[in-house]
Protein backbone atom coordinates (compact mmCIF):
# COMPACT_ATOMS: atom_id res chain seq x y z
CA UNK A 1 0.00 0.00 0.00
CA UNK A 2 1.51 3.34 -1.06
CA UNK A 3 2.05 6.07 1.49
CA UNK A 4 -0.50 8.85 1.55
CA UNK A 5 1.01 12.16 0.36
CA UNK A 6 1.90 14.37 3.32
CA UNK A 7 0.09 17.69 3.41
CA UNK A 8 2.14 19.06 6.29
CA UNK A 9 5.05 17.81 8.39
CA UNK A 10 6.77 18.69 11.65
CA UNK A 11 9.68 19.96 9.56
CA UNK A 12 7.28 22.28 7.71
CA UNK A 13 5.88 23.57 10.99
CA UNK A 14 9.33 24.33 12.34
CA UNK A 15 10.35 25.96 9.06
CA UNK A 16 7.30 28.21 9.13
CA UNK A 17 7.96 28.97 12.80
CA UNK A 18 11.51 30.00 11.97
CA UNK A 19 10.23 32.22 9.15
CA UNK A 20 7.68 33.83 11.48
CA UNK A 21 10.42 34.60 13.98
CA UNK A 22 12.56 36.14 11.23
CA UNK A 23 9.55 38.26 10.22
CA UNK A 24 9.05 39.40 13.81
CA UNK A 25 12.71 40.39 14.02
CA UNK A 26 12.36 42.38 10.80
CA UNK A 27 9.17 44.05 12.00
CA UNK A 28 10.86 45.08 15.25
CA UNK A 29 13.68 46.67 13.25
CA UNK A 30 11.11 48.47 11.07
CA UNK A 31 9.30 49.91 14.10
CA UNK A 32 12.58 50.99 15.66
CA UNK A 33 13.57 52.72 12.41
CA UNK A 34 10.24 54.53 12.26
CA UNK A 35 10.47 55.50 15.95
CA UNK A 36 13.96 56.90 15.41
CA UNK A 37 12.84 58.84 12.32
CA UNK A 38 10.07 60.49 14.32
CA UNK A 39 12.41 61.40 17.18
CA UNK A 40 14.85 62.95 14.68
CA UNK A 41 12.19 65.22 13.21
CA UNK A 42 13.20 68.93 13.49
CA UNK A 43 11.74 70.34 16.70
CA UNK A 44 11.63 66.95 18.39
CA UNK A 45 15.28 65.95 18.07
CA UNK A 46 16.48 68.31 20.87
CA UNK A 47 14.06 66.60 23.27
CA UNK A 48 15.07 63.09 22.25
CA UNK A 49 17.66 62.43 24.95
CA UNK A 50 15.42 63.70 27.70
CA UNK A 51 12.47 61.65 26.47
CA UNK A 52 14.26 58.34 26.16
CA UNK A 53 17.37 58.51 28.26
CA UNK A 54 18.86 55.86 25.95
CA UNK A 55 16.23 53.36 27.11
CA UNK A 56 14.62 53.06 23.65
CA UNK A 57 17.60 51.42 21.97
CA UNK A 58 18.08 49.12 24.96
CA UNK A 59 14.45 47.96 24.74
CA UNK A 60 14.62 47.28 21.01
CA UNK A 61 17.94 45.49 21.42
CA UNK A 62 16.43 43.28 24.12
CA UNK A 63 13.37 42.45 22.03
CA UNK A 64 15.47 41.49 19.02
CA UNK A 65 17.80 39.44 21.19
CA UNK A 66 14.92 37.42 22.61
CA UNK A 67 13.46 36.87 19.13
CA UNK A 68 16.79 35.70 17.72
CA UNK A 69 17.42 33.36 20.64
CA UNK A 70 14.05 31.73 20.04
CA UNK A 71 14.81 31.54 16.34
CA UNK A 72 18.10 29.77 16.99
CA UNK A 73 16.33 27.16 19.10
CA UNK A 74 13.63 26.62 16.49
CA UNK A 75 16.27 26.37 13.79
CA UNK A 76 18.15 23.73 15.77
CA UNK A 77 15.00 21.71 16.26
CA UNK A 78 14.21 21.94 12.55
CA UNK A 79 17.64 20.56 11.71
CA UNK A 80 17.08 17.59 14.02
CA UNK A 81 13.65 16.55 12.75
CA UNK A 82 13.82 17.63 9.12
CA UNK A 83 12.57 14.95 6.76
CA UNK A 84 13.86 15.21 3.24
CA UNK A 85 10.98 16.05 0.91
CA UNK A 86 12.78 14.07 -1.79
CA UNK A 87 12.25 10.84 0.17
CA UNK A 88 8.56 11.07 0.95
CA UNK A 89 5.47 11.77 -1.14
CA UNK A 90 3.90 15.18 -0.55
CA UNK A 91 0.63 16.73 -1.61
CA UNK A 92 0.43 18.93 -4.69
CA UNK A 93 -1.02 21.76 -2.60
CA UNK A 94 1.98 21.71 -0.27
CA UNK A 95 4.43 21.54 -3.17
CA UNK A 96 2.84 24.54 -4.88
CA UNK A 97 2.76 26.56 -1.65
CA UNK A 98 6.41 25.84 -0.80
CA UNK A 99 7.50 26.66 -4.37
CA UNK A 100 5.68 30.01 -4.20
CA UNK A 101 7.26 30.79 -0.82
CA UNK A 102 10.70 30.00 -2.22
CA UNK A 103 10.11 32.35 -5.13
CA UNK A 104 9.36 35.24 -2.77
CA UNK A 105 11.94 34.66 0.02
CA UNK A 106 13.89 31.62 -1.14
CA UNK A 107 17.26 33.33 -0.79
CA UNK A 108 16.48 34.10 2.86
CA UNK A 109 15.31 30.53 3.46
CA UNK A 110 18.56 29.17 2.03
CA UNK A 111 20.78 31.63 3.92
CA UNK A 112 19.13 30.82 7.27
CA UNK A 113 19.12 27.05 6.75
CA UNK A 114 15.32 26.93 6.84
CA UNK A 115 14.04 23.40 6.05
CA UNK A 116 11.50 24.94 3.67
CA UNK A 117 14.30 26.02 1.30
CA UNK A 118 14.21 23.98 -1.89
CA UNK A 119 17.35 22.45 -3.33
CA UNK A 120 17.90 21.86 -7.02
CA UNK A 121 17.03 18.39 -8.24
CA UNK A 122 15.59 16.64 -11.25
CA UNK A 123 12.30 14.86 -10.69
CA UNK A 124 9.74 12.57 -12.25
CA UNK A 125 6.17 12.42 -10.97
CA UNK A 126 7.19 14.61 -8.05
CA UNK A 127 9.97 12.30 -6.86
CA UNK A 128 13.67 13.23 -6.92
CA UNK A 129 16.00 11.31 -9.22
CA UNK A 130 19.38 9.96 -8.18
CA UNK A 131 21.76 10.83 -10.99
CA UNK A 132 23.54 7.52 -11.44
CA UNK A 133 23.08 5.00 -14.21
CA UNK A 134 21.49 2.23 -12.15
CA UNK A 135 18.99 4.52 -10.40
CA UNK A 136 18.00 6.22 -13.67
CA UNK A 137 17.54 2.86 -15.39
CA UNK A 138 15.15 1.85 -12.60
CA UNK A 139 13.30 5.18 -12.68
CA UNK A 140 13.03 5.10 -16.50
CA UNK A 141 12.76 1.46 -17.57
CA UNK A 142 11.38 2.72 -20.88
CA UNK A 143 13.98 5.50 -21.35
CA UNK A 144 14.57 6.60 -24.92
CA UNK A 145 17.49 8.37 -26.54
CA UNK A 146 15.31 11.46 -26.89
CA UNK A 147 15.70 13.47 -23.69
CA UNK A 148 13.60 16.55 -22.81
CA UNK A 149 14.30 18.59 -19.67
CA UNK A 150 11.64 21.09 -18.56
CA UNK A 151 12.44 24.05 -16.26
CA UNK A 152 9.59 25.86 -14.47
CA UNK A 153 9.25 29.57 -13.75
CA UNK A 154 9.32 31.89 -10.74
CA UNK A 155 7.30 30.77 -7.70
CA UNK A 156 6.32 27.57 -9.47
CA UNK A 157 6.82 23.83 -8.99
CA UNK A 158 7.72 21.15 -11.49
CA UNK A 159 4.26 19.68 -10.78
CA UNK A 160 2.68 22.76 -12.36
CA UNK A 161 3.70 21.73 -15.84
CA UNK A 162 0.38 19.90 -15.69
CA UNK A 163 -2.30 22.51 -16.33
CA UNK A 164 -5.83 22.02 -17.64
CA UNK A 165 -5.10 18.27 -17.98
CA UNK A 166 -2.16 18.94 -20.27
CA UNK A 167 1.60 18.59 -19.76
CA UNK A 168 3.96 19.53 -22.60
CA UNK A 169 6.47 16.89 -21.41
CA UNK A 170 3.93 14.08 -21.27
CA UNK A 171 2.54 15.11 -24.66
CA UNK A 172 6.03 15.04 -26.22
CA UNK A 173 6.51 11.54 -24.77
CA UNK A 174 3.22 10.39 -26.25
CA UNK A 175 3.55 12.03 -29.66
CA UNK A 176 7.28 12.08 -30.36
CA UNK A 177 8.84 9.51 -28.03
CA UNK A 178 10.75 11.91 -25.77
CA UNK A 179 11.51 11.01 -22.15
CA UNK A 180 10.65 14.07 -20.02
CA UNK A 181 12.60 15.02 -16.89
CA UNK A 182 11.53 17.97 -14.75
CA UNK A 183 13.76 20.47 -12.97
CA UNK A 184 12.81 21.66 -9.48
CA UNK A 185 14.72 24.58 -7.97
CA UNK A 186 14.57 27.48 -5.51
CA UNK A 187 13.46 30.32 -7.79
CA UNK A 188 14.26 32.91 -5.10
CA UNK A 189 18.01 32.46 -5.60
CA UNK A 190 19.94 34.49 -8.14
CA UNK A 191 19.35 33.26 -11.68
CA UNK A 192 23.10 32.83 -12.16
CA UNK A 193 23.34 30.67 -9.02
CA UNK A 194 20.59 28.43 -10.38
CA UNK A 195 22.11 28.55 -13.86
CA UNK A 196 25.48 27.31 -12.64
CA UNK A 197 23.82 24.55 -10.59
CA UNK A 198 21.61 23.58 -13.56
CA UNK A 199 24.69 23.25 -15.78
CA UNK A 200 26.30 20.87 -13.28
CA UNK A 201 23.05 18.94 -12.87
CA UNK A 202 22.68 18.47 -16.62
CA UNK A 203 26.28 17.28 -16.84
CA UNK A 204 25.53 14.58 -14.27
CA UNK A 205 22.23 13.63 -15.96
CA UNK A 206 23.66 13.28 -19.45
CA UNK A 207 26.65 11.28 -18.20
CA UNK A 208 24.39 8.84 -16.34
CA UNK A 209 21.50 8.55 -18.84
CA UNK A 210 20.84 4.81 -19.24
CA UNK A 211 20.76 4.82 -23.06
CA UNK A 212 22.73 6.67 -25.68
CA UNK A 213 21.34 10.18 -26.20
CA UNK A 214 20.45 10.89 -29.79
CA UNK A 215 18.40 14.04 -29.19
CA UNK A 216 18.42 16.46 -26.27
CA UNK A 217 16.14 19.48 -25.81
CA UNK A 218 15.37 21.91 -22.97
CA UNK A 219 12.09 23.77 -22.52
CA UNK A 220 12.01 26.74 -20.14
CA UNK A 221 8.91 28.57 -18.98
CA UNK A 222 9.35 32.17 -17.80
CA UNK A 223 12.34 32.37 -15.42
CA UNK A 224 13.16 28.76 -16.35
CA UNK A 225 14.27 30.02 -19.76
CA UNK A 226 16.70 32.48 -18.15
CA UNK A 227 18.07 29.73 -15.92
CA UNK A 228 18.59 27.59 -19.05
CA UNK A 229 20.41 30.42 -20.87
CA UNK A 230 22.60 30.98 -17.81
CA UNK A 231 23.32 27.23 -17.65
CA UNK A 232 24.37 27.24 -21.30
CA UNK A 233 26.83 30.08 -20.66
CA UNK A 234 28.33 28.35 -17.63
CA UNK A 235 28.32 25.01 -19.41
CA UNK A 236 30.37 26.53 -22.22
CA UNK A 237 32.81 28.05 -19.73
CA UNK A 238 33.19 24.68 -18.03
CA UNK A 239 33.44 22.79 -21.34
CA UNK A 240 30.61 20.50 -20.22
CA UNK A 241 29.71 17.52 -22.36
CA UNK A 242 25.96 18.18 -22.24
CA UNK A 243 26.45 21.43 -24.17
CA UNK A 244 27.69 19.42 -27.14
CA UNK A 245 24.57 17.26 -27.03
CA UNK A 246 21.96 20.02 -26.57
CA UNK A 247 20.14 20.39 -29.88
CA UNK A 248 17.18 22.69 -29.23
CA UNK A 249 16.04 25.21 -26.63
CA UNK A 250 12.45 26.46 -26.38
CA UNK A 251 11.51 29.57 -24.38
CA UNK A 252 7.92 30.07 -23.23
CA UNK A 253 7.19 33.61 -22.03
CA UNK A 254 10.79 34.12 -20.93
CA UNK A 255 11.59 37.74 -19.91
CA UNK A 256 14.91 37.92 -21.78
CA UNK A 257 15.12 41.67 -21.15
CA UNK A 258 13.24 41.83 -17.87
CA UNK A 259 9.71 42.31 -16.62
CA UNK A 260 8.11 45.73 -15.89
CA UNK A 261 6.56 44.71 -12.57
CA UNK A 262 10.00 44.38 -10.96
CA UNK A 263 10.97 47.80 -12.32
CA UNK A 264 7.84 49.28 -10.77
CA UNK A 265 8.76 47.65 -7.47
CA UNK A 266 12.21 49.23 -7.73
CA UNK A 267 10.64 52.69 -8.24
CA UNK A 268 8.50 52.17 -5.11
CA UNK A 269 11.66 51.36 -3.14
CA UNK A 270 13.28 54.59 -4.29
CA UNK A 271 10.23 56.77 -3.54
CA UNK A 272 9.71 55.32 -0.07
CA UNK A 273 13.40 55.53 0.70
CA UNK A 274 13.42 59.28 0.06
CA UNK A 275 10.41 60.03 2.26
CA UNK A 276 11.49 60.46 5.92
CA UNK A 277 8.51 58.83 7.64
CA UNK A 278 7.99 56.23 4.92
CA UNK A 279 11.66 55.22 4.76
CA UNK A 280 11.09 52.47 7.30
CA UNK A 281 8.40 50.96 5.10
CA UNK A 282 10.87 50.90 2.23
CA UNK A 283 12.27 47.82 3.97
CA UNK A 284 9.08 45.96 3.12
CA UNK A 285 9.82 46.39 -0.58
CA UNK A 286 13.19 44.76 0.01
CA UNK A 287 11.56 41.51 1.09
CA UNK A 288 11.49 40.30 -2.52
CA UNK A 289 14.09 37.69 -3.37
CA UNK A 290 17.27 37.83 -5.42
CA UNK A 291 15.51 35.88 -8.15
CA UNK A 292 12.78 38.50 -8.37
CA UNK A 293 15.18 41.46 -8.55
CA UNK A 294 17.16 39.67 -11.27
CA UNK A 295 14.04 39.95 -13.41
CA UNK A 296 14.34 43.75 -13.57
CA UNK A 297 16.59 43.43 -16.63
CA UNK A 298 17.03 39.67 -17.01
CA UNK A 299 20.36 39.09 -15.22
CA UNK A 300 22.07 35.84 -16.18
CA UNK A 301 25.61 36.01 -14.82
CA UNK A 302 27.22 36.51 -11.41
CA UNK A 303 28.82 39.81 -12.42
CA UNK A 304 25.37 41.24 -13.17
CA UNK A 305 24.65 41.44 -9.43
CA UNK A 306 27.81 40.76 -7.46
CA UNK A 307 29.10 43.83 -5.62
CA UNK A 308 25.94 45.82 -6.43
CA UNK A 309 22.97 46.97 -4.37
CA UNK A 310 20.23 44.95 -6.04
CA UNK A 311 17.57 47.37 -4.78
CA UNK A 312 19.29 50.50 -6.15
CA UNK A 313 17.79 52.14 -9.22
CA UNK A 314 20.69 51.48 -11.57
CA UNK A 315 20.72 51.33 -15.37
CA UNK A 316 20.92 48.03 -17.23
CA UNK A 317 24.56 47.02 -16.84
CA UNK A 318 24.27 43.27 -17.33
CA UNK A 319 26.68 41.34 -19.46
CA UNK A 320 25.32 40.70 -22.94
CA UNK A 321 24.82 36.95 -23.39
CA UNK A 322 23.89 35.78 -26.89
CA UNK A 323 21.85 32.69 -27.61
CA UNK A 324 23.99 29.54 -27.28
CA UNK A 325 25.96 28.58 -30.37
CA UNK A 326 25.07 25.36 -32.11
CA UNK A 327 21.60 25.25 -30.54
CA UNK A 328 18.37 25.96 -32.42
CA UNK A 329 16.47 28.41 -30.19
CA UNK A 330 12.74 29.16 -30.30
CA UNK A 331 10.64 31.77 -28.51
CA UNK A 332 6.94 31.87 -27.70
CA UNK A 333 5.47 35.16 -26.51
CA UNK A 334 1.93 35.45 -25.20
CA UNK A 335 -0.46 38.38 -25.24
CA UNK A 336 -3.93 38.83 -23.85
CA UNK A 337 -4.73 40.98 -26.90
CA UNK A 338 -6.90 39.54 -29.65
CA UNK A 339 -4.48 40.45 -32.43
CA UNK A 340 -0.80 41.09 -33.03
CA UNK A 341 0.26 44.71 -33.40
CA UNK A 342 -2.33 46.30 -31.14
CA UNK A 343 -1.39 48.73 -28.37
CA UNK A 344 -2.47 46.17 -25.75
CA UNK A 345 -0.22 43.57 -27.30
CA UNK A 346 2.78 45.92 -27.17
CA UNK A 347 2.23 47.28 -23.67
CA UNK A 348 0.70 44.47 -21.63
CA UNK A 349 1.85 41.27 -23.27
CA UNK A 350 0.76 38.22 -21.29
CA UNK A 351 0.15 40.24 -18.12
CA UNK A 352 3.67 39.69 -16.76
CA UNK A 353 6.11 39.62 -19.66
CA UNK A 354 5.98 42.05 -22.62
CA UNK A 355 6.03 40.52 -26.08
CA UNK A 356 9.26 42.33 -27.00
CA UNK A 357 11.06 40.90 -23.96
CA UNK A 358 9.78 37.37 -24.64
CA UNK A 359 10.97 37.59 -28.25
CA UNK A 360 14.38 38.97 -27.25
CA UNK A 361 13.88 42.34 -28.98
CA UNK A 362 15.95 45.26 -27.69
CA UNK A 363 16.66 48.82 -28.81
CA UNK A 364 20.37 48.08 -28.44
CA UNK A 365 21.37 45.72 -31.29
CA UNK A 366 24.15 44.29 -29.13
CA UNK A 367 21.55 43.00 -26.64
CA UNK A 368 18.92 41.83 -29.13
CA UNK A 369 18.50 38.06 -29.49
CA UNK A 370 18.21 36.64 -32.97
CA UNK A 371 15.13 34.45 -33.21
CA UNK A 372 14.39 33.97 -36.94
CA UNK A 373 10.78 34.44 -38.06
CA UNK A 374 10.17 30.70 -38.29
CA UNK A 375 11.38 30.19 -34.73
CA UNK A 376 9.05 32.55 -32.92
CA UNK A 377 5.36 32.62 -32.14
CA UNK A 378 3.03 35.20 -30.63
CA UNK A 379 0.05 33.47 -29.00
CA UNK A 380 -2.94 35.83 -28.80
CA UNK A 381 -5.64 35.76 -26.10
CA UNK A 382 -3.15 33.88 -23.96
CA UNK A 383 -1.99 34.63 -20.41
CA UNK A 384 1.41 33.84 -18.94
CA UNK A 385 0.33 30.53 -17.40
CA UNK A 386 -1.80 29.63 -20.42
CA UNK A 387 1.47 28.99 -22.25
CA UNK A 388 1.56 25.70 -20.33
CA UNK A 389 -1.73 24.39 -21.66
CA UNK A 390 -2.79 26.02 -24.93
CA UNK A 391 -3.13 23.56 -27.77
CA UNK A 392 -1.72 25.89 -30.42
CA UNK A 393 1.37 26.51 -28.28
CA UNK A 394 2.01 22.79 -27.83
CA UNK A 395 1.49 22.09 -31.53
CA UNK A 396 4.14 24.66 -32.42
CA UNK A 397 6.54 23.23 -29.82
CA UNK A 398 6.03 19.73 -31.20
CA UNK A 399 6.55 21.01 -34.75
CA UNK A 400 9.81 22.70 -33.77
CA UNK A 401 11.17 19.85 -31.66
CA UNK A 402 10.09 17.15 -34.08
CA UNK A 403 11.69 18.95 -37.04
CA UNK A 404 14.98 17.87 -38.57
CA UNK A 405 16.81 21.22 -38.59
Amino acid sequence: MSAKPAAFSLSDALGLGRLAIDAADGLTALVEHMHTSILETPGIAPLRQGMTGGVTQLVYRGVRGAIRLTGARVGGAAALVSLRADDRPTSRRREVAVAALNGVVGDHLAETGNPLALTMRLRRDGRALALDGHALAQAFPDATGKLAVLAHGLCMSDLQWTRANHDHGAALARDLGYTPVYLSYNSGLHISVNGRAFAQTLEALVAAWPVEIEDFVVIGHSMGGLVARSACAYGEEGKHQWRQKLRKLVFLGTPHHGAPLERIGNWVDVILGRTPYAAAFGRLGKVRSSGVTDLRYGNLMDEDWRGRDRFARDPDARRSVPLPEGVACYAVAATTATSVGSLKERLIGDGLVPVASALGRHSDPARALDFPAGRRLIACETGHLDLLSRRNVYERIAEWIGGKE
